[in-house]
């Protein structure tokens, strides 16, 4: 088992690495468990980049929803993400129904089929995103219920990187941009596809990043009062806020985001991690 763990925590170094210093302000016996939880998000989430095509991508999710219910026994126990992730849910009584909930929304990323509303946009976030922050604080303090802090949380998170990776979903004619918003503002999809930055895609975008901001002010004030022990479970925020306040400047391009340097988001993550004020304010 202790090899399972040093695999998740190499695979969240590598594909993750906000969340693997995240977890570095964690208490260490705990940080075994949170590898755990981040690697089966970093499995499910690239499952399209894995997979390319629907069909192989929905085997690769179905199996996972069958190891959280208990089916793949012998299969689980010889993949170390997975024997990690069923170690920590019995260590720390974690709910399988918000994974299976992330893995089942996970779906939406192996077809080509665009989210509808603002409010499919949310649901979104809230099982992929916010379950994860609840989850990660519930493995560090699970005592108190911070559902409060995590949904608007997770929203945020979630808004950032969908709109960081908005070029390569677009590349491939996906969207994660509500098409009402998009309706609303006269964008033709279309030039989405070809690459090309209008105004009336840039103010859609503009709508979408201010939902982020949003749900990060509501974050920002739960914060500031919440249990002390959660705080490196709400770390990762630290990195869409800086990627929020980006994206609202007047010169932002969707099509060409300029990415925060792994040293200044660390930076940034240390000084959150010394004054949980600085997460999301």
């Amino acid at each position: 088992m202790r090899d399972a763990f040093a695999y998740c925590a190499e695979l969240v170094r590598a594909a993750d690495k906000d969340r693997f210093l995240a977890a570095l302000f964690a208490p260490a016996e705990h940080r075994d468990a949170l590898h755990a939880l981040y690697a089966f998000n970093v499995e499910v989430t690239r499952v399209r980049e894995v997979a390319r095509e629907p069909l192989p991508g929905e085997i690769r999710l179905q199996w996972w929803m069958e190891v959280l219910h208990g089916e793949r026994g012998g299969e689980a126990a010889a993949n170390p993400v997975a024997a990690a992730l069923i170690n920590t849910i019995a260590r720390y009584k974690l709910p399988v129904e918000p994974l299976a909930g992330l893995v089942e929304a996970h779906r939406f990323d192996l077809y080509d089929e665009p989210l509808a509303t603002i409010a499919d946009l949310e649901a979104y976030a809230v099982k992929t995103s916010s379950s994860l922050f609840a989850l990660a604080a519930q493995i560090l303090d699970g005592h108190d219920d911070v559902n409060h802090i995590t949904r608007p949380a997770g929203i945020a998170h979630a808004i950032a990187r969908l709109m960081f990776a908005f070029p390569q979903h677009a590349a491939r004619r996906q969207l994660f941009v509500p098409t009402a918003l998009l309706e609303r503002h006269g964008v033709v999809i279309d030039d989405i596809f070809a690459g090309q930055s209008t105004a009336a895609l840039r103010a859609a975008l503009a709508d979408v990043c201010e939902i982020g901001v949003g749900n990060l002010a509501i974050a920002a004030r739960h914060i500031a009062v919440a249990p002390t022990a959660i705080v490196p479970a709400l770390l990762p925020l630290v990195a869409a806020r800086l990627a929020l306040d980006r994206m609202q400047r007047l010169d932002y391009a969707p099509f060409a985001p300029h990415e925060i340097s792994q040293w200044r988001r660390q930076w940034a993550i240390w000084r959150a991690a010394r004054d949980p004020k600085r997460i999301a304010g």
